[in-house]
């Protein structure tokens, strides 16, 4: 078995589950043990498949996977982390006690902030431990990776919903945010442009998902413009406020014109999969210059890249997308077809397979 690390997969929806989901559709044939949240409800998985062990409990997750990762690597299986933070990598420094052995533990990171003390953390953490399989999906967070001297460092789009099409052409419907509600990811700045369109009489379409964290959480930023949302007053706004499953999640974005106005500071060396959401699904993206997103855009012209995020700023580049919406829609087609599930996975599929093929390494 690949024993993979989740604890704070609760549900069908949601970011992990897809993450998944994805991995599994792009090697169907690799057998997973699924380790997540103890109140985990997942009755659409397939048992015989995917064994689920709920094991977490939210506030004491970080004691248990070190324990479950000491378990783990005595009883020589390989060990993936699909959402891997630096503590994963601490706890399974200090749950090992000495050097991991070759293609046992794998670590995928989709951010990993940078700073002088954390990169001398990272540089006594490759001499330890030489072996670990690391994967992150941005080239900014490899980089960071082998510059502290890990050797096994690999790139991994977060291009998720193996064996979804890329969707037909559409019509425009509205404009959309979708995802967790967060500050990075510039909730904030979507309320304002609902505040302006409310303000000034427009008629444009609107539809923003407000669900919290894993665990149905907001940052205090977030419940305060949360607040401000709901008191305005706009009746062409649609809000979503569940957490969705994949289904009804991909259902959002065929006619959508994708607003993505995450900070740059906290998006310049990491990835959004709703990217890949989106162009799957044909629908145009306007996000923010000096985003790792927004080079996807400038380089397949699938929407527009802004400076600020502005609800003027924001405003007009929706509206030149609406003016010549086939032809966004024709380009993010495109550029769907570049981002393949199978062979972004394929990485770390490889490493997978072989760690299999290996037990003894």
């Amino acid at each position: 078995m690949i024993e993979v690390v989740e604890p704070t997969l609760v549900s069908e929806a949601g970011h992990c589950a897809a993450l998944f989901l994805s991995l599994q559709g792009a090697a169907p044939d690799l057998p997973f043990r699924l380790w997540v949240d103890r109140r985990a409800q997942l009755p659409g998985w397939d048992e015989r498949r995917v064994p689920l062990r709920p094991l977490f409990h939210r506030r004491l997750r970080k004691l248990e996977a070190i324990l479950l990762y000491r378990r783990l690597l005595r009883a020589d299986t390989p060990v993936l982390v699909p959402t891997a933070s630096y503590f994963d990598l601490r706890a399974l420094d200090l749950a090992a006690r000495q050097q991991i052995p070759a293609l046992r533990a794998f670590l995928y990171f989709h951010k990993l902030r940078a700073s002088a003390a954390r990169a001398r953390a990272l540089q006594a953490m490759a001499q330890r431990q030489p072996n670990l399989e690391l994967f992150g999906t941005s080239e900014e967070i490899v980089q960071r990776l082998r510059t502290a001297g890990f050797a096994n460092v690999r790139r991994v789009l977060p291009v998720l919903a193996a064996g979804q099409t890329v969707a037909a052409p559409t019509s425009f419907r509205y404009l959309l945010c979708a995802g967790a509600a967060r500050a990075d990811k510039g909730f904030g700045k979507i309320v304002d442009l609902v505040q302006e369109l409310a303000a000034t009489g427009s008629t444009l379409p609107i539809a923003v998902q407000t669900s919290g964290d894993h665990y149905g959480r907001y940052d205090e930023r977030t419940a305060a413009d949360l607040m401000r949302l709901r008191s305005t007053s706009y009746a062409h706004l649609r809000l979503v406020a569940d957490t969705l499953d994949a289904e009804h999640y991909a259902a959002l974005f065929p006619g959508a014109i994708c607003l993505q106005a995450y900070d740059p500071a906290e998006y310049a060396d990491k990835m959004s999969a709703v990217i890949f959401d989106a162009l799957r699904a044909g629908a145009p993206v306007v996000t923010l210059a000096g985003t790792s997103m927004a080079a996807i855009v400038q380089e397949t012209g699938a929407g527009l890249v802004i400076d600020s995020p502005t609800p003027q700023a924001l405003r007009n580049a929706a509206q030149e997308i609406i003016d010549d919406y086939a032809q966004f829609q024709r380009r993010a087609i495109a550029a769907a077809a570049r981002y393949r599930p199978d062979a972004s996975w394929a990485p770390l599929v490889e490493r997978l397979r072989a760690a299999l093929a290996n037990p003894s390494v």
